[in-house]
This record gives structure tokens, C-alpha cells and sequence, in this order.
């Protein structure tokens, strides 16, 4: 009887726990994925080169890079809670910079605003991954990973949809498509710019006051505190505990493999516009509407996964699945060709397997996670910020897709051709994280001793 009268509030916590992370995730969703609608958005009111659009993510991403070990420590000194509320509010703050830096129409202005979205974000990650990975049973993490990942998903979904119609008004695809075309010039110009840029102002402003408010709920949540001294205790299963987090093959390999994943996952997301317009779809079309299509086979692959996984289906190998499945889309992607209508759009079979690629993607990060740290005994918490950190792939890929373009575009090739030979950075990427789920994540030291 004393069990169960302590089980049942430890359950119902566990419950409203996970309902509070969804919500985090969806929150991490909402302001990560409308990035992929900012990047042509800016381009054409900012007047910037692909390359320079593409600095949307990495000033968004790059602060993973930056903060996701001072994060560590500011987790463990202030609690996990507070720091939520203070990533939260430093997210709010991001947010808030978007109004003047529409109103002066200043893209360095809006590169500071994504960049502190970006730190609150990291901030947000590097505690509530571990909430998720330490709530439950190891071997049902990834669908944990799957069920706050619908939350994540389902914001990526309806993200660029609000911002689609609540930016993006029909007089001002009018004018989107009038300076498209080169109907504006000088002060005119500068004018249309300013009223299309300006259209974010209090979308953003609304942003940023809820994300204070949910800063201050999180903070007296019910959500319990994590003691990071608990937190990264622990046997390493069986083996004799490392002093450095270097030692740790398998974490190591693992945050390469979080890497590839994530920068691969934002290349089909960022650029999948600018492809669409190399086919006739402009941003004031439907082009705006294919992240959401991406998004949605994603939110189906989490369901899939909190379906499956641990039942039916090892998160390990419905990792090298998946990766092999992004794999074989990629190579159609890049050389399969023909045009096609659906959904009433005429376009290129290959941006299709591109959407497609959202489905696998959704258990790649929930397969590599669990077992990147599997055995970090105390330097649970350091592995955790690692895996963070690689984040930033979706700050480098874009770039580098974007030179690619670019490059090819100087050979005098149709930018459609351009794009399509650029998708090329894919493959090694899904077939090093095939490896991984195969045989990296069990190698435990980097050579073998005599």
C-alpha cells in the first residue's frame, strides 16, 4: 500500500513532466524551424546573396557552438529549472530585437536577435535532453525522444504556415513578386523593402512576451530539479571510469555523427525553398509551404518511433534504418530527374525526395543521443554538452551548401543543376552515421592496448 500511494505521485510528476517538456520542445520548434522561411524572407527584403541569407542559421546555430558548455555550468550552479527560465528570457530578449531591427531594416541587428535566440536555445537543450534521457527506463529514450519530438515537429509544421500567413500578407506577396521582377528602384524600392520587413514586428513582439511568461512558469513548474551531483553519478557500466571525456570513443563518434545529422536535417529544410524557385515556385507561392510538408512526415516518424520503440524495435537499428533510408533518398535526390505534378504544383521529382527525407530524419537524433552517452557515468552531464555543441552543424552545412552552389553556379550551369550537384555533401554524411549506428557506438578505446 505504501508503494502505491508513493508510485502514483511519482508517476503523475513523471506525466506532467513530460507534458511540460512537449511543450519545451515545441517552444525549441516554433523558433528553430520558421528560420527556413526567414532565409528567403531576408534575402529578398534585405536585399542579400544566398551565401548571406544562409548566415540566418549560422547566427542562430553558432551560439550552440558558443554556449553549450558554459551552459553546463550554468546549469550546474544555478539548477536546472532557473536556467530554463534564463534561457527562456534570453530568448525573449532575442525576440524583442526584431522589432528595431525591422523598423531600421538592419540585417546585422536581426543577427544578433537570432543569435540570442540561439544561446537561450542551447541553454534549453543542455537541460532538458537529460530530463528526458534520465526520466525513464534507457532503453525507451528514444521514444521519449519521439513523444517530446512530436511537440518539436509539430511547431516546425505549423511555423512556417503562421508566419506564411500572418508575415506574409496578400498585398505583400503582390509586392514581393513586383520587386521579384525588377519593378522597383532607388526610394521606391527602399520603401516596398521597409513595409515588407516591417511585418515581423509584432509577430516577434508577441514572441518575445511569451517567452518571458513561460520562462516564469517553467520556473515554478512542477517539473522536479535535477541535482547535477545525482545526475552524473553512476556506474559506467562495468568499465574502469576515464578521466577525460576524450577518452570516451563512443561519445566522441557520436557527436561527429550528431554533426552530420543535424546539418544534413537543415540543408533539406533551408534550402528546400530556394530549390523550389529554381523549379518556378516562389516564395509568395508554394514554395512556402514545402518545410511544412518535410515537417509533417517528420511528426509522422516520431509517431512511428513512440509506436515501435523499444516494443517492436531497437532504437540502434531503427538508427542504421533510418540512416540508410536518407541515403538512398539522397542519391535519388541527386540523380534522379523528371517532372511531375502534385498537389497541383509542377516540379522536379527530386524536391519530393527531399520532403521525404523527413520521415527517417526523425529518429536519427533520438537513436544517436542515448547511445553517444551511454557509460559517462559522471561526465554524463560534459557528454551531454558535447552533443549540444554539434548543434552547430546546422550553422556550418548551409554555408557550405551555399558556396557549393555558388561554385557550381561559376561553371555556368543552370542554378537548378547547381543545387541539385550541391546535394552531393549528403551522402558521406548518412553513410558515416550508418557506420556509427553498426559499429562506432561500440568501440570503448581508441586503440588497443598491448
Amino acid at each position: 500500500m505504501t508503494l502505491n500511494s508513493s508510485t502514483k505521485p511519482q508517476t503523475r510528476t513523471t506525466a506532467y513532466s513530460m507534458v511540460i517538456l512537449v511543450f519545451l520542445f515545441f517552444i525549441f520548434g516554433l523558433v528553430s524551424w520558421v528560420n527556413t522561411i526567414l532565409i528567403p524572407y531576408f534575402k529578398i527584403t534585405c536585399e542579400l546573396s544566398r551565401v548571406q541569407s544562409y548566415l540566418v542559421t549560422f547566427a542562430f546555430y553558432i551560439a550552440y557552438l558558443v554556449m553549450a558548455i558554459p551552459s553546463s555550468v550554468l546549469l550546474n550552479r544555478v539548477g536546472y529549472k532557473k536556467g530554463m527560465m534564463l534561457g527562456l528570457w534570453c530568448m525573449a530578449l532575442g525576440a524583442f530585437l526584431f522589432v528595431p531591427a525591422a523598423y531600421w531594416r538592419m540585417y546585422q541587428i536581426f543577427l544578433a536577435g537570432l543569435f540570442l535566440l540561439g544561446i537561450g536555445l542551447a541553454i534549453l537543450q543542455s537541460a532538458a535532453n537529460p530530463y528526458v534521457t534520465i526520466i525513464g527506463p534507457r532503453e525507451s529514450a528514444a521514444k521519449r525522444f519521439s513523444i517530446v519530438g512530436t511537440g518539436n515537429k509539430l511547431a516546425g509544421i505549423i511555423a512556417n504556415l503562421i508566419f506564411a500567413a500572418v508575415v506574409i500578407r496578400e498585398s505583400d506577396k503582390v509586392l514581393m513578386k513586383q520587386i521579384e521582377e525588377g519593378l522597383y528602384s532607388g526610394q521606391a524600392l527602399d520603401t516596398a523593402l521597409d513595409t515588407l520587413v516591417r511585418g515581423v514586428i509584432v509577430p516577434y513582439l508577441i514572441l518575445s512576451i511569451i517567452l518571458f511568461v513561460s520562462g516564469t512558469i517553467v520556473r515554478y513548474s512542477v517539473l522536479p530539479e535535477l541535482d547535477a551531483k545525482e545526475l552524473n553519478k553512476g556506474a559506467e557500466d562495468g568499465l574502469e571510469p576515464k578521466k577525460s571525456i576524450l577518452q570516451y570513443p563512443a561519445l566522441i563518434l557520436g557527436v561527429i555523427a550528431m554533426f552530420f545529422h543535424i546539418g544534413t536535417q537543415m540543408i533539406s529544410l533551408a534550402t528546400i525553398i530556394d530549390y523550389a524557385g529554381t523549379m518556378g515556385l516562389g516564395l509568395e507561392g508554394p514554395a512556402q509551404n514545402f518545410p511544412s510538408f518535410t515537417m509533417t512526415f517528420t511528426f509522422f516518424g516520431y509517431l512511428l518511433g513512440i509506436i515501435l520503440i523499444p516494443k517492436y524495435l531497437n532504437q540502434r537499428v531503427a538508427l542504421f534504418i533510418c540512416a540508410t533510408l536518407n541515403l538512398v533518398l539522397s542519391l535519388l535526390l541527386i540523380f534522379v530527374s523528371g517532372n511531375v505534378k502534385i498537389l497541383g504544383m509542377n516540379t522536379d521529382v527530386s524536391i519530393w525526395f527531399l520532403v521525404l527525407m523527413g520521415l527517417p530524419n526523425a529518429l536519427l537524433y533520438a537513436g544517436i543521443w542515448p547511445l553517444a552517452i551511454n557509460g559517462l557515468g559522471r561526465l554524463t552531464n560534459l557528454g551531454s554538452s558535447l552533443l549540444v555543441m554539434a548543434l552547430c552543424g546546422s550553422a556550418v552545412f548551409p554555408l557550405v551548401f551555399g558556396y557549393l552552389v555558388e561554385f557550381n553556379m561559376s561553371s555556368s550551369t543552370t542554378a537548378f543543376h547547381a543545387m541539385k550537384s550541391a546535394y552531393l555533401i549528403l551522402v558521406p554524411c548518412f553513410a558515416y552515421i550508418i557506420w556509427y549506428a553498426g559499429r562506432g557506438y561500440k568501440i570503448n578505446v581508441w586503440h588497443k592496448r598491448n
